[in-house]
C-alpha cells in the first residue's frame, strides 16, 4: 500500500528520470521550484520524511538535524561531498548518511582539463575578441598562450577524479606529481608515472600547474592559503573543480591582481554562489558556475545511486554508499 511507502523528501528538481523512478518506489515529495530549500523548509522536511535527499546548497548542520522527526532514519545525499552534512550528529542521532561517490570522477577529470586548457591557451580571451567582432585576422604575436607538454602537473589529492586528472594530463604530455595525507601504493604511482611529494610546500613551488581534487574537511580549509599561494612560481597556474575553501579567495584575487600567479581557473568557490567580484575583472581567470558533474550521464548516475541507498535501506540492509564519521 501507498501508505507503507516510505517517505522521502527531495530538495531540489532532479533529471526527469529519477524524479518519475523515486515517485515508482516511495511516498516522495518532490521540489518544484529549482531553487535551494529555505530554513524553515529544510526543518519542514526533516519533521516530515523518513529520507531526505539533499545536495550541495543544503546546509544540514547539527541545528537542523536536532529539529528532526522521529521518522528520518536517512539522508540520501544527491552527490559525492558530505561536507555540508554533520555526519557526526547525524550518527548520534541514529540517522544514517549515504552519497554517491565516483560517479562524476571522469566528468569533473575532464572539466580540470577543460580549465587547463582554457588557462594556459588563453580560451576565453580568444573567444571575447571573436564575439565582439573586433578580429583582425591573424597574427604572430598575438594572443601568444602555453604550451602543457612537458609543464608539471601537481595534483592536490590523488584520489578518485585525481588520478582521473593524471590520465587526461599523461595524454597530453604533462609531468605528473601528486600530495597526498598518504602515500599512494607503489603500483598505483607506476601506472600514473606519478611523483610523490610529502611536502606540499616544495611540491607547490616546483610545479607549473596545480590541480585542486582534495574534499573540504576541517584540515584542508585554506589549505592554498596566502603563504603557500606565494610559493608558486609567477608563470604557474592553478586549477580548482574540487571545493572552493581550499583556496584563500582573496589571497588568490590579489596574487593574480599582482600578476604574481600567472592565472587560474576555477569551477568553484569559497562561498558558494557569492564569487569575489574582483575575479571577474581579470583576463588572467577563467571562472565557470561550478559544472564539473554537469553531465546528463553524471547526474543520472547520481540518481540511480540515491535511489539504490534508499531501497537497500527500505529493505533493511546498510545502503551501500553509507558515510560514516571514521572516512572523513
Amino acid at each position: 500500500m501507498a501508505s507503507d511507502r516510505l517517505s522521502v523528501v527531495v530538495t531540489r528538481r532532479l533529471p526527469d528520470p529519477v524524479e518519475q523512478r523515486l515517485g515508482e518506489l516511495f511516498n516522495v515529495r518532490l521540489r518544484e521550484e529549482d531553487t535551494p530549500m529555505t530554513r524553515e523548509e529544510l526543518i519542514a522536511a526533516v519533521q516530515e520524511a523518513d529520507v531526505l535527499v539533499p545536495t550541495l546548497t543544503d546546509r544540514i548542520d547539527a541545528g537542523l538535524i536536532g529539529q528532526a522527526g522521529e521518522r528520518l532514519k536517512l539522508i540520501a545525499n544527491y552527490g559525492a561531498g558530505v561536507d555540508h552534512i554533520d555526519v557526526q550528529t547525524a550518527r548520534e542521532r541514529g540517522v544514517l548518511v549515504s552519497n554517491t561517490p565516483g560517479v562524476s570522477a571522469d566528468d569533473t577529470a575532464d572539466m580540470a582539463m577543460g580549465l587547463i586548457l582554457a588557462v594556459t591557451r588563453r580560451l576565453p580571451e580568444g573567444l571575447a575578441v571573436m564575439q565582439s567582432g573586433n578580429w583582425q585576422g591573424w597574427a604572430p604575436t598575438r594572443l601568444l598562450g602555453g604550451r602543457i607538454a612537458g609543464r608539471r602537473l601537481g595534483i592536490l589529492g590523488l584520489g578518485r577524479i585525481g588520478q582521473a586528472v593524471a590520465r587526461r594530463a599523461a595524454a597530453f604530455g604533462m609531468e605528473i606529481h601528486y600530495h597526498n595525507r598518504r602515500r599512494l601504493r607503489s603500483e598505483i604511482e607506476d601506472e600514473l608515472a606519478a611523483t610523490y611529494w610529502e611536502s606540499l610546500d616544495q611540491m607547490v613551488a616546483r610545479m607549473d600547474v596545480i590541480s585542486i581534487n582534495c574534499p573540504h574537511t576541517p584540515s584542508t580549509f585554506h589549505l592554498m592559503n596566502a603563504r603557500r599561494l606565494k610559493l608558486m612560481k609567477p608563470d604557474a597556474v592553478i586549477v580548482n573543480t574540487s571545493r572552493g575553501e581550499v583556496i584563500d579567495e582573496n589571497a588568490l584575487t590579489r596574487m593574480l591582481r599582482a600578476g604574481e600567479i600567472a592565472g587560474a581557473g576555477l569551477d568553484v568557490y569559497e562561498n558558494g554562489a557569492e564569487v569575489n567580484p574582483r575575479l571577474r575583472d581579470l583576463e588572467n581567470v577563467v571562472l565557470l558556475p561550478h559544472m564539473g558533474s554537469a553531465t546528463v550521464e553524471g547526474r543520472l548516475e547520481m540518481g540511480e545511486k540515491v535511489i539504490l541507498n534508499i531501497k537497500t535501506f527500505d529493505d533493511g540492509h546498510r545502503p551501500p554508499d553509507q558515510v560514516v564519521p571514521a572516512m572523513l
